[in-house]
């Protein structure tokens, strides 16, 4: 049975507990050093930051629902080497089943690597996370979990979380080796902390919390979110489908592409170190272009956008985790997100897969499978 303890909260106070929690973690718990998001200097911002000092957490904010970047990026960069010391890496879970894929993809490792989860209730667009925490970013995380575990929701004034966080069918880190959970716990009197791995639990160990149980309701309040989760991302799927449902709705869908490829760079599992469309490949001889309208008549610049968007789609659905930092960063709001996550979901149907589920599935494409697609290549079960 798992081994679960609970994190004391303080005058109902989500943040200071946490950060209180996180500086035992760094003190008694082996960590050389902390990945976790904090609350920086500039009004409005939090981004990851890598802390060895225990002092220096106060400003700790892993639950502000900013998604400026997906941290997995980051501990790839931290763990694809021996680091020389153990890091703790406090992530949403759609940012755990990236560092998943990337370990499998050779790009991070996790033997120096202590993977922490927390509830995840969704995200605001970086524009809208702007106007959101305007009055001041702490106070707006905990109102935001004040609403969003009540029956207040998510939605602020004309805009609610992002619709990739919306469509999240894992807002629990089943796959941490420590979860911290929020949904159907008294958040008022305290947080769960649950051991996944025995990795985790020997990290508990050390840390002397006092023992708690799942409260009954947990279960069931994951379930009715999930459920309502599912409804919306199926939805998604449905008006996805039909909206790009042949090559002329599919360039309409794209026609805004300006191939700025910033869907490329946010994107965390998108891990080439040259991609070919920032080659020479695509930079085409001028007279071409010429060629090319003279044939067409009209030639809608910049060109290749749509064959871009079909070779990352080859490229990444079987390792996409729908954390929709490729629709954060586009300039022109196309829903990349939508078109991504529904493709994925028929490629990784295909493969009997799903990305960032454990280091232990191997990537489609990576290993034979025996009468794998017996209804393409024939022959008997």
């Amino acid at each position: 049975m798992a081994k679960i303890v609970k994190i004391e909260v303080k005058d109902k106070d989500l943040l200071a507990s946490l950060g209180l929690f996180f500086k035992t973690l760094l003190q008694k718990g082996g960590m050389s050093a902390l990945l976790l998001s904090q609350r920086l200097p500039v009004e409005g911002a939090v981004m990851p930051t890598l802390v060895a000092d225990p002092e220096k957490i106060d400003g700790a904010d892993p639950l502000a629902p900013a998604f400026p970047i997906n941290a997995a990026r980051m501990v790839s960069r931290l763990t694809r080497r021996p680091i020389g010391g153990q890091v703790a890496a406090v992530l949403r879970p759609c940012e755990i089943r990236a560092v998943i894929e990337l370990v499998k993809l050779k790009q991070g490792r996790m033997e120096d690597l202590l993977l922490v989860g927390t509830d995840c209730l969704g995200a605001y667009s970086n524009v809208n996370y702007q106007r959101y925490a305007a009055a001041g970013a702490k106070e707006a995380t905990l109102k935001f979990y004040q609403n969003a575990l009540s029956e207040k929701g998510t939605v602020c004034e004309d805009f609610d979380i992002s619709p990739a966080c919306k469509a999240c069918e894992h807002p629990v880190p089943e796959n941490a080796d420590l979860t911290i959970g929020l949904i159907g716990v008294d958040t008022n009197s305290h947080l769960l902390l649950k051991a996944n791995t025995p990795k985790g639990e020997a990290v508990l160990q050390k840390l002397d919390l006092p023992e708690a149980t799942e409260p009954e309701g947990r279960k069931r309040a994951v379930a009715a979110l999930i459920a309502k989760r599912i409804a919306y991302r199926d939805q998604m799927f449905e008006e996805t489908s039909e909206a790009t449902a042949d090559l002329n709705k599919l360039m309409g869908y794209l026609s805004k592409c300006v191939n700025c490829y910033n869907c490329r760079v946010a994107c965390p599992v998108c891990y080439c170190k040259e991609c070919v469309f920032v080659t020479d490949v695509f930079d085409h001889e001028p007279a071409q272009y010429l060629r090319w309208a003279r044939r067409k008549g009209i030639l809608k610049m910049p060109t290749d956008t749509v064959f871009y968007h079909l070779t990352r789609l080859a490229h990444m659905s079987t390792a996409c985790i729908g954390c929709g930092q490729c629709s954060n960063a586009c300039p022109n709001h196309i829903p990349v997100m939508e078109i991504f996550r529904t493709v994925a979901s028929f490629t990784q149907k295909a493969f009997k897969y799903e990305a960032g589920r454990s280091v232990e599935d191997e990537p489609p494409l990576s290993a034979f499978r025996e009468g794998e697609f017996r209804e393409i290549t024939g022959g008997k079960d």
